[in-house]
């Protein structure tokens, strides 16, 4: 006893707390879900609310999946709350076996329960984690369940995951069969409780187009009448309408879409491949209907496959010799693809299967794209060609890019500096704690200078015209004089060489005129970030200096407007005798005005 004593008062010393048998807490049902809802639906702000949405539409696709239902609705309430009904087989009736409740009662309050685990109830299957339902349940401040299977209707009511109104049966329900479930989120789980009907109709799209003859219909009955939306979703084509989608009114390279698909086993691969002359590349794929936006083991397969068969071809016809061939992104560019392969055991990095790991399947998809792609080839040459030229003609840019990156790393070592000569660099050394300013043209950057707090504010001024990306590749970025002093400045490199811990300020701001030419600025420098340096974006470094175009005053009372619009309802609000000052440029302001309306 003296020694446990002992121990128990060392414990105290080192931190003042006490860690004993007592701390050890066991979460009981679904609070573990409530408690940490990150680890089962990845964040608690709009993408994890419409990830609630994504799993119960998972199950019914499922249903579609094993041939049980063909229609799926979808509706976004008056009260906030959201519908999901299938016309599939709904779930079994009865009481389970092994645990005691209703079957239903299972589904939805116990993680990994479902039909999924074996047996012959989804050979194929995007949930095979067993906990979606159930985690909406959880994650929900009430759900209702009305379940229509084998001839007899069932219902359940749930309050945070737990039984409000006990599981009934209430009688026949004819022909109809089926799940429907109601729920609410919860607010005091999720950052908002809103849902957007856009990215809800995304989602449902792309499970339209993965689902040949599978009509999903989406309503938003919110507000009143004349603000009600509907879309009614069903493509016979499947992939090849999803490419054909994708690429919109984008000017195509061949007209056909090129479509491939194989099974081996249980394991179905589906590719559907169409060019643009776009110089960007736009892969979507697909595990078992799960959007994996981190690709996997099927992506890999697919481009490795695409490349090997287009250096085949281009040897074997003698547009390539020697030691000469493509690279990856050489055959990538402008491609707009679709791959979605359906296997058993799908193996996802998390419940939320951004990523899929089946090593099998990367061999499996590469041996029928390579397989079917070149068959393709070989029957239409011409279309190759088109397409060979096109990747051949993204390798010698590419080439042309390296020897101007030299050269340009070669220009700055030669003028003794890596930083261009005309930004003014500020005295702070901690990153967190600097800011760089972007600024339109020579005049509104010596403004920014003579106002500026030099110990961590930087200015660099931008002359010339700023390139459009979208436009060109990226030997044409080297030679920009807007674009290459701004990749100097940041020090962290771009494309491939892209390195974020080079990153030399915590914020990029992009100042530039409140007119339509600096809003078209804005974008360019904005596009060139997310084309080059995406990171920047991703990880928060990228800001705008938003400056009024009106300054409204009346007597001491100062309002800013940034359009007509609101410099009229200023005007309005300060009444008799108010007036409306319209700001110059940014180059014509002093540098009190500069930063005072930036």
């Amino acid at each position: 006893m003296q020694i446990m004593a002992e121990s128990t008062e060392i414990k105290m010393e080192n931190n003042g707390t006490v860690y004993d048998e007592n701390q050890i807490q066991v979460l009981e049902g679904l609070e573990a879900v409530r408690k940490r809802p990150g680890m089962y639906i990845g964040t608690t702000s709009e993408q994890g609310l419409h990830h609630l949405v994504y799993e119960i539409v998972d199950n019914s696709i499922d249903e579609a999946m094993a041939g049980a239902c063909d229609t799926i609705t979808v509706e976004l309430l008056q009260d906030g709350s959201v519908s999901i009904q299938d016309n599939g087989r709904g779930v079994p009736g009865a009481i389970h076996h092994k645990m005691g409740i209703p079957t239903l009662e299972v589904v939805f309050t116990i993680l990994h329960a479902g039909g999924k685990f074996g047996g012959e109830g989804y050979k194929i299957s995007g949930g095979l984690h067993g906990v979606g339902a159930s985690v909406v349940n959880a994650l929900s401040e009430w759900m209702e369940v009305r379940n229509c299977n084998e001839g007899k209707a069932y219902t359940e009511r749930f309050v945070r995951g737990k039984v409000d109104r006990a599981f009934a049966c209430e009688g026949d329900c004819g022909n109809e069969h089926g799940l429907y479930v109601r729920f609410m989120p919860d607010a005091q789980i999720f950052e908002t409780v809103k849902f957007n009907f856009d990215v809800l109709l995304k989602r449902m799209r792309e499970q339209a187009f993965l689902n040949a003859g599978v009509r999903i219909v989406l309503r938003d009955l919110r507000g009143d009448e004349e603000d009600h939306k509907e879309e009614d979703l069903c493509y016979e084509g499947g992939l090849k309408s999803f490419v054909e989608y994708l690429n919109g009114s984008k000017e195509k390279v061949h007209d056909d879409v090129i479509y491939v698909r194989g099974n081996k086993g249980d394991m179905t691969a589906e590719i559907a491949i169409q060019y643009n002359t776009d110089l960007h590349q736009n892969i979507q794929s697909f595990a078992n209907n799960m959007s994996t936006v981190d690709g996997g083991t099927h992506v890999d397969g697919f481009k490795n496959a695409l490349r090997t068969s287009m250096n085949n071809y281009a040897k074997k016809m003698g547009i390539l010799k020697g030691d000469d061939s493509l690279k990856g992104d050489d055959t990538l560019e402008g491609i707009c693809a679709v791959i979605s392969v359906k296997l058993p055991d799908a193996q996802f990095e998390s419940q939320t299967k951004a990523k899929l790991g089946n090593s099998e399947v990367r061999t499996f998809v590469n041996s029928i794209v390579r397989e079917k792609l070149e068959e393709y080839m070989e029957e239409n040459p011409a279309v190759t060609k088109i397409i060979l030229e096109k990747a051949l003609l993204a390798s010698r840019a590419r080439e042309a890019a390296q020897k101007a990156r030299e050269q340009t790393r070669k220009s700055v070592l030669d003028k003794g500096s890596t930083l261009p000569g005309k930004l003014a660099d500020c005295h702070e050394k901690d990153r967190d704690l600097t800011e760089i300013y972007l600024v339109e043209g020579d005049s509104a950057g010596g403004s920014a200078k003579d106002g500026r707090d030099s110990r961590y504010q930087a200015i660099l001024p931008l002359r010339g015209k700023v390139l459009n990306v979208e436009k060109v590749r990226l030997d044409k970025v080297y030679g920009n004089a807007s674009l290459v002093p701004i990749i100097q400045a940041l020090g962290c490199g771009i494309g491939e060489e892209f390195d974020i811990n080079k990153l030399r300020y915590g914020k990029v701001i992009i100042m530039a005129d409140a007119d339509v030419d600096g809003s078209h600025i804005r974008i360019l420098i904005l596009t060139f970030f997310f084309r080059h340096m995406r990171q920047l974006i991703d990880d928060g470094h990228v800001y705008l200096a938003q400056p009024p175009l009106y300054k409204v005053f009346k007597g001491k009372q100062e309002r800013y407007a940034f359009s007509d619009e609101e410099r009229d309802e200023k005007l309005a609000e300060l009444g008799a005798n108010a007036e409306a000052e319209r700001y110059k440029g940014l180059g014509e302001m002093n540098p009190e005005q500069l930063w005072e309306t930036t």
